[in-house]
């Protein structure tokens, strides 16, 4: 298959100017910016043919949408891959890595496997609400998602969150440690931010190692996978929590936020301080390893 590397490049760098540049900060105390966001979205996923479906719930007195779209598995149907992203951002950003990056990689690779006929179902969801103040309060868009999905007694065979995946440094030194690993493992990490992670809990290993098989076919960008115990807590900051609270297996994918991104929720994380080559390919791999875990 031909990759047309150029076209995505150019709609992830469209994505992010219009999430970060056009409509900046975007929080439930900003209506208009929600829905700006809302239908930037919809309007996305209907012109590569989706149908679009609005999940609303309360969130802390106000309304709040999950965006979500299917395609079908062909025999294992009730099997269901999803791909999520987060689409708002604290007030004090514009929010081009957090999470601009991720929704716009959701979008691509959403639109790369629009005609990939999966044995099991592919689902995309744009969460609502996974900053604070909502952030572990029972109100983020994919813990009410997640809930419901247990509810409903679905099978969720994977879910892969999309956290901050566009800033990337090949400095050495630019890749932090996070603190609650002990000091004698640091060795063991990388120490330039050059690189996708892959992060789980232990009993998503088996979702890692097939993550890792289908992304290391796609591209060559480096991926750091590891599966740690949930007492590091650098793990549980997005969106992967809500299903590991399920009982779903989930990883986060992600340039490690923080621990590498000097404009973390800063009025700094514009769309310039992307890396839309390295984000292509962490597209491509991402597609692939969508491709692994539908079969």
């Amino acid at each position: 298959m031909t990759v047309d590397r150029e076209t995505i490049e150019a709609n992830l760098r469209q994505h992010v100017e219009t999430l970060a540049g056009l409509i900046g900060p975007r929080t439930l105390e900003r209506p208009k910016t929600i829905a700006a966001t809302v239908g930037y979205l919809e309007n996305q996923w209907r012109g590569i043919g989706f149908e679009v479906e609005r999940e609303s719930y309360v969130a802390l007195g106000q309304q709040a949408t999950n965006l979500i779209v299917e395609k079908r598995g062909t025999s294992r149907s009730d099997e269901i891959v999803l791909l999520g992203a987060h689409y708002d951002t604290v007030s004090t950003t514009p929010g081009a890595d957090d999470n601009a990056s991720a929704v716009a990689v959701l979008l691509e690779v959403s639109r790369l496997l629009r005609g990939h006929d999966g044995r099991r179902t592919a689902r995309y969801v744009a969460f609502a609400c996974e900053e604070p103040p909502f952030f572990n309060f029972g109100e983020m868009g994919s813990q009410h998602h997640a809930s419901q999905c247990r509810q409903r007694g679905e099978r969720i065979a994977g879910m892969l969150c999309l956290e901050m995946v566009g800033y990337f440094s090949d400095e050495p030194g630019s890749q932090q440690v996070p603190a609650t690993i002990p000091s004698r493992l640091h060795r063991f990490f990388p120490r330039r931010g050059n690189f996708l992670a892959a992060v789980g809990n232990p009993p998503s290993w088996k979702l890692a190692w097939a993550f890792r098989r289908g992304f290391k076919r796609s591209t060559r960008l480096p991926l750091f996978s590891i599966c740690l115990p949930e007492t590091v807590h650098e793990i549980r900051l997005s969106d992967n929590s809500s299903f590991w609270d399920q009982g779903y297996p989930a990883l986060m994918l992600t340039d490690t936020s923080f621990l590498r991104n000097p404009n973390y929720h800063l009025e700094s994380d514009t769309p310039d301080t992307l890396d839309y080559a390295r984000m292509t390919e962490v597209t491509l791999g991402v597609a692939g390893a969508m491709r692994r875990l539908l079969k």
